[in-house]
């Protein structure tokens, strides 16, 4: 399937009214508008006060101007410089710049600068390429997972920070890089962390590169102590320094409802509806837990407005993780004249970026995490209460501009109960990728890393145990080769890797590509409100597969494709579109990275027994997400014994009779998500080191086991 073209956004200039007529759309990551001049008429760009300077001279209303020279001081003097400053105050624009300007660049050496979000990365990278006045990919570029826009001639690289853990396998001690900026790094996610810790070891190996880390709260203690090498009480020998950066903030007034709201999907709607009926113009943004609940608001909200007179249109945009880069764009546009932007966002819109012209904040109070059972091993998706740091960060979001309102659906009572701040997430994750990637970079003491927090053991060791039964380590603790190393460098989860880097041996490469890069996308289907749910469910039905969801999948990707991936088929068959596409861009990275480690590419379509190839295959890579039908009619794992629920949206609903045996993909809340049906023989054939057969002809389950407990202690301490 051909790639669409990407547009690479442009920036109202002065005096440009209609950026869609110049062939772009406007992008604004820091704000530009001083409180004596915010007009609260008006919720878009063109209330910009700086809009008849140019754009070097607008870099220089931002509040971290004056710190610049301040900034490039420091960087000579101390080997790492926490940078603390709110999110509009340009620090993740402009001191890239600054370092470009001073020289560090030069000699074919990068600025890196990484982000935990993907739209972080493509917006921020947009718009100093901009302000270079240069084409995106050239002097200014970013690599993201599954596409690169850099080319040899590239000074500053934006990233994801699990692309910069990548890189790291191939260059240790990352010589491309004269210096490396950690954006974002107070949301700590999974691979932010990991960086810090391998950046504090590489930085006592090359006194020449320099570090930056930035933070949007007042933390920035906690990281000055962990890069501060100096185990003396001069503090002239100190390496490590901080500077704070005064933000641009405008009073926010926090509304609370006076109790829970019973169904906060519903009552973020009426809130949205209430505010555009009785709020002045301004743009309302609209925090949800996850990509069902945005697309079912988004339909909602278009199915209520219709019938709204003596009001402005509104314009409602999606914002999630797995949304392509170029629908996520969309939200940077103005809106229209006339026209009231509504932002449905999952907390991708807290921190990372600043979406122009929010007046109004809508707060769930919820957010969706990755938090480990220590019970049973398997990560959920857990729907849990925001942070009080987050939910601040969330209403910070309506005071960029100018005077905003959040409207917080809980009461005040709730908020004091709620956590001061997020755990981070290596503390809260399965460890097995983690694992994967350090033993990749050479790090075989994994217990004695260097972590800013540190891990539960548990955790640790049950990492351990699931790369071992996965094959990608041995008794020793070793990565294995090639499988282990292979495993290491696909852009994967464990499991994944395993199932695709395995399927030529089943005959169905080809497509386990494809339900790998399904797996990638959050929803396969919309599920609309009103009268249309019922056809959205039968159309569905159409496309399910009875042995479960994975050759559902299956089906919908091959009938996407003979449909000339057509945006109007997806909508009458009610298939996530943008979803689709972004899977078919990863199919496509997901083959040529086969074709690298020379695995054949086999179809085993229209072959007998097609379909128990394709599970087989993946019952090698998912057996420890496995599960049998108990007599009360819910699951248990195998393993665990631990009772399990099937998703509502799996397919396995439409069957007579739920199956016996299940492999499932993930865990949302206690049920289980991405199932197919399988034959328990299948466990024990193709995993007897984690499975045996009991004394009852029963299938039982047993822990990985290394060779002896000394090699076990081993694989755990080296």
């Amino acid at each position: 399937m051909s790639r669409p073209e990407y547009r690479r956004p442009k920036f109202l200039k002065p005096g440009d009214r209609d950026a869609e007529s110049k062939g772009g759309r406007p992008i604004f990551e820091e704000r530009l508008y001083s409180s004596a001049d915010a007009d609260p008429s008006t919720s878009t760009v063109y209330n910009n006060p700086y809009a008849s300077l140019s754009i070097q001279q607008q870099r220089t209303r931002l509040p971290i101007f004056k710190n610049r020279n301040h900034i490039l001081y420091l960087l000579e003097k101390y080997q790492t410089l926490i940078v603390v400053g709110e999110t509009g105050c340009g620090k993740s624009t402009q001191v890239p710049q600054y370092l470009m300007e001073a020289g560090w660049a030069k000699d074919g050496r990068l600025i890196g600068i990484t982000q935990p979000r993907r739209v972080a990365v493509v917006t921020l990278a947009a718009r100093v390429a901009d302000e270079r006045m240069s084409i995106l990919g050239h002097e200014v570029g970013y690599v993201v997972r599954f596409d690169d826009v850099t080319d040899a001639s590239t000074q500053v690289k934006y990233m994801t920070d699990g692309i910069l853990v990548r890189e790291l396998m191939s260059d240790p001690l990352l010589t491309k890089y004269s210096v490396i900026m950690i954006d974002e790094a107070h949301e700590r996610s999974i691979n932010t962390d990991l960086l810090l810790g391998l950046l504090r070891k590489i930085i006592t190996k090359r006194k020449d590169l320099r570090v930056i880390v930035s933070s949007a709260t007042l933390d920035a203690e906690v990281f000055r102590d962990f890069f501060n090498l100096n185990d003396t009480s001069d503090k002239s020998k100190d390496t490590a320094s901080i500077i704070s950066v005064e933000g641009r903030m405008y009073p926010v007034h926090i509304f609370y409802s006076k109790s829970p709201s019973p169904d906060y999907v519903k009552g973020s709607v009426t809130a949205a509806l209430n505010i555009h009926k009785t709020e002045p113009p301004g743009d309302i943004l609209i925090f949800l837990t996850g990509q069902d609940e945005v697309e079912a608001v988004c339909q909602m909200l278009k199915d209520q407005s219709r019938g709204m007179k003596n009001v402005d249109r509104l314009w409602i945009l999606p914002m999630y993780g797995s949304l392509p880069a170029r629908e996520q764009l969309k939200v940077f546009d103005s809106s229209p004249h006339g026209t009231r932007k509504v932002v449905v966002a999952t907390n991708i819109a807290e921190a990372s970026v600043t979406i122009p012209g929010i007046a109004c904040v809508i707060d769930c109070g919820f957010v969706k995490l990755r938090a480990l059972n220590p019970k049973n091993g398997i990560e959920s998706l857990m729907v849990l209460p925001v942070s009080q740091a987050s939910a601040q960060q969330r209403a910070g979001r309506a005071g960029r501009i100018r005077p905003g309102k959040c409207y917080r659906l809980y009461p005040e009572s709730e908020f004091e109960k709620l956590p001061a701040g997020t755990v981070p997430e290596v503390q809260r994750s399965h460890l097995a990728p983690v694992i994967l990637q350090l033993k990749a970079l050479g790090v075989e003491n994994v217990l004695r890393f260097h972590y800013l927090s540190r891990p539960p053991t548990y955790a640790m060791i049950q990492g351990l145990e699931l790369l071992y039964a996965l094959g990608g380590i041995d008794h020793r603790g070793h990565l294995t080769n090639p499988l282990g190393m292979q495993m290491a460098e696909f852009p994967l989860p464990p499991m994944h890797a395993k199932t695709l880097l395995t399927s030529a041996e089943f005959g169905c490469s080809d497509e386990i590509a494809t339900i790998i890069a399904m797996l990638q996308i959050q929803d396969v289907f919309i599920t609309p409100s009103g009268p249309q749910r019922h056809k959205a469910e039968v159309t569905k039905r159409k496309f399910a597969v009875e042995e479960g969801d994975h050759l559902t999948m299956l089906n919908v990707f091959s009938n996407f494709t003979q449909n000339g991936a057509s945006s109007k088929w997806c909508g009458e068959h009610f298939v996530n579109y943008r979803g689709l596409c972004r899977a078919a861009d990863i199919r496509a990275q997901l083959l040529r990275l086969l074709k690298r480690y020379e695995v054949p590419i086999e179809s085993c379509r229209g072959l007998i027994g097609e379909t128990a190839k394709i599970r087989r295959c993946l019952v090698n890579g998912f057996f420890s997400h496995a599960a049998k039908l108990h007599f009360s009619g819910t699951y248990r794992t195998v393993k665990e014994d631990y009772p399990m629920k099937i998703y509502k949206g799996s397919t396995i609903m439409y069957r007579k009779e739920y199956p016996q045996w299940i492999i499932f993909n993930e865990v949302m809340q206690d049920s289980m998500r991405d199932i197919s049906v399988i034959e328990p023989e299948w466990l024990y054939e193709l995993a007897p080191h984690y499975y045996e057969y009991g004394t009852a002809g029963e299938l039982a389950s047993k822990r990985p086991r290394y060779d002896n407990m000394e090699d076990r202690d081993k694989a755990n301490l080296n």
